[in-house]
């Protein structure tokens, strides 16, 4: 029997629980019941205790709240939309995951909108959420250059604009870690893969970089440097940029990549011309999405927790609605640095040489 048969709604409607019901097993009033469920205003004056016996009987009772009628008593849609850049790629799933599960706990409901960094579509789709009534925007690797209608929260947003929560991490510090490790193996001829230039993480990441260059002492040279062009969200956008850097015929024995797409890309283009990952050019990727730890090598990346940045988001966007903390223009996060196998010691070798094409070795299952 799923919940959607004509037999699973008949038994439904013969046992339903309503917020009275609750209330007069524990003793309250519904108001009290509905504060403590719905996670209102007036909750703050209910105890711990008196709340976590209110959700156990919830529980217990199996309630569900009728929400059509919550909608029309307090003329709220407990809707929010969400507005991404895309979502086939690890990033924005990420992100838009943690978004649903704190969502989906806190009884709200989201509409996700693509636009593909297509300004016109932007437009179009923002004013179709608000005709729908959204109660608040969520953005991801989406520039926001005006106040909005409603409050909104933009995870990867560098823009101050009035009204907009951006959630970022600390790209300096991200920048620093992944160049101190490579520098600490012994490369200091390091190839560069910049983001495009439509994403928001873009020239703000690549600030970081060449100030935590600086710092260290690595010279950041043109010609080893590219630009990511496109919008593929799979690792074949970075294959024809590692090929670029090879046919400059320029020697580096190190990759920092934009992101780890790029990064995976690349592998393949440098397997692909017989050179080794990590014993010829160490690679390093950013965001840790779920398969970088299965790729062959394991990706060495700076990770950035998404999901935390979507639940975090959520969070924000519901006190900003629901009139709880104050308004703060940003949050930072902080970024780990994983270390796998897909770096190593610089190679030995003669100055001013591309490291030797050599026959790739046979692939080995990672210890169990």
């Amino acid at each position: 029997m799923t919940p959607l048969s004509k037999t699973s709604q008949t038994h439904a409607n013969e046992r339903k629980v309503t917020l009275k019901t609750i209330a007069e097993r524990l003793g309250l009033t519904p108001g009290t019941v509905s504060a403590a469920l719905n996670n209102s205003p007036a909750a703050r004056s209910i105890s711990g205790h008196t709340k976590n016996r209110i959700i156990q009987a919830a529980q217990e009772l199996n309630y569900r709240p009728n929400f059509f009628a919550r909608t029309l008593r307090l003329k709220r849609t407990y809707t929010i939309g969400v507005i991404a850049e895309e979502i086939g790629d690890a990033y924005g799933a990420m992100v838009i995951s943690g978004v649903e599960e704190y969502l989906r706990k806190s009884n709200y409901f989201f509409l996700t909108v693509i636009h593909r960094h297509d300004p016109k579509l932007l437009q179009t789709y923002a004013q179709m959420l608000l005709t729908r009534g959204v109660e608040g925007f969520i953005t991801t690797d989406t520039s926001i250059t005006e106040k909005p209608a409603l409050p909104t929260v933009a995870i990867a947003g560098h823009e101050r604009v009035e009204d907009v929560t951006n959630i970022i991490l600390d790209h300096k510090r991200a920048a620093r870690l992944a160049l101190e490790h490579l520098s600490g193996l012994g490369h200091q001829e390091i190839a560069f893969i910049k983001g495009q230039t439509l994403s928001s993480d873009s020239a703000v990441r690549w600030d970081a970089i060449c100030e935590a260059a600086q710092e260290l002492g690595i010279c950041i040279r043109p010609e080893l440097t590219v630009q990511l062009e496109g919008t593929d969200s799979t690792p074949a956008i970075g294959y024809p940029f590692a090929m670029q850097l090879l046919a400059r015929k320029q020697p580096f024995t190190a990759l920092f990549a934009y992101n780890d797409i790029s990064a995976i890309g690349s592998i393949w283009a440098f397997r692909e011309e017989g050179l080794r990952v990590p014993q010829d050019i160490s690679v390093v990727g950013f965001d840790d999405i779920p398969g970088a730890a299965f790729t062959n090598p394991g990706l060495t990346t700076v990770r950035q927790p998404l999901l935390r940045m979507g639940q975090i988001a959520a969070q924000t966007v519901i006190d900003r609605i629901e009139g709880r903390g104050e308004y703060v223009s940003e949050i930072a996060v902080e970024p780990e640095f994983v270390v796998r196998e897909s770096t190593g010691p610089a190679p030995m070798r003669q100055q001013g040489r591309i490291p030797e094409k050599t026959q790739p070795l046979q692939e080995s299952h990672p210890a169990q």
